[in-house]
């Protein structure tokens, strides 16, 4: 791997993250595409500039971030624990982890089995991704706003979120998705969906990196993982930004025809 090999896939990972197109999958085919071997250094780099995205996340929304932290914290001090808004999303961002937690848990040895062919599954991934997206497009009301937000939102955003704990998955579109079946706009349900995504990408993010840390020769390529990883964060600060702006004003149909052309791409070269 070359420096620009690792500029290139900080500017994937931090494009696809947070666009509903998965960025697993992405990582795969430019990675093949740059002929990249997928090694244990390969994977550690992955690992690594996820991270720098979830700096990305914690950047755009750190006001947010810390006025749910103080209201929480105040809260629980003050035994008024649903004071305010910020308050009650502290306590939404919990209910909204548990399930991913729980599910990555259980699961663990299952999602590793399935990533013995993770370009087959990750166009299978895709497709499922397109379906969902068109159809809380075509049937959603998006009529609702974060200041609305419930308990049951956050379950909803949070059982979707074990969608993206498979290889392939796109965690921003089932997350998305999830918020938008509950009636949020779309700026609302990607809000949501990533204020409450945040501590569960931090935590896969921090546990991975322990595991990559302990591999050899992960310091030998320091310089790739540094470039990688600012990268990663720089663009994804920017998409966060076109994003929301883009959902306020547009639908989610052209992501979902993205998603299925790629996925009926990835499985028929599977066969080739």
């Amino acid at each position: 791997m070359t420096l620009l090999h690792a500029f290139l896939l900080g500017i994937v990972q931090g494009l696809t993250e947070f666009i509903p197109v998965s960025s697993t999958a992405h990582l795969l085919i430019i990675s093949s595409l740059l002929g990249l071997p997928s090694d244990a250094r390969t994977f550690s780099f992955n690992v690594i500039i996820q991270l720098g995205t979830v700096l990305a996340l914690v950047a755009f929304f750190w006001k947010d971030i810390w006025l749910i932290t103080r209201a929480f914290s105040l809260g629980i001090k003050h035994k008024k624990p649903f004071e305010n808004l910020h308050a009650r999303l502290g306590w939404l961002v919990i209910v909204a982890t548990l399930p991913a937690l729980i599910a990555g848990f259980i699961l663990k040895d299952i999602v590793e089995t399935m990533s013995e062919d993770p370009l087959n599954l990750a166009g299978i991934r895709l497709l499922v991704t397109a379906v969902l997206l068109t159809a809380v497009e075509y049937f959603d009301k998006r009529t609702r706003s974060l200041e609305s937000a419930t308990w049951v939102d956050a379950l909803s955003v949070g059982l979707f979120q074990v969608l993206a704990i498979f290889p392939g998955a796109s965690r921003s579109g089932a997350t998305i998705a999830g918020g938008m079946l509950r009636g949020f706009d779309r700026p609302s349900a990607a809000r949501f969906a990533f204020l409450m995504s945040a501590p569960i990408l931090l935590a896969a993010g921090i546990y991975e990196s322990v595991n990559v840390v302990a591999m050899d020769g992960t310091s030998v390529f320091l310089p790739h993982l540094i470039t990688g990883f600012v990268t990663a964060a720089v663009v994804g600060w920017l998409t966060i930004k076109w994003l929301l702006a883009y959902l306020g004003k547009h639908s989610l149909y052209v992501f979902a025809l993205y998603c299925a052309v790629l996925g009926i791409f990835l499985l028929i070269s599977r066969f080739l």
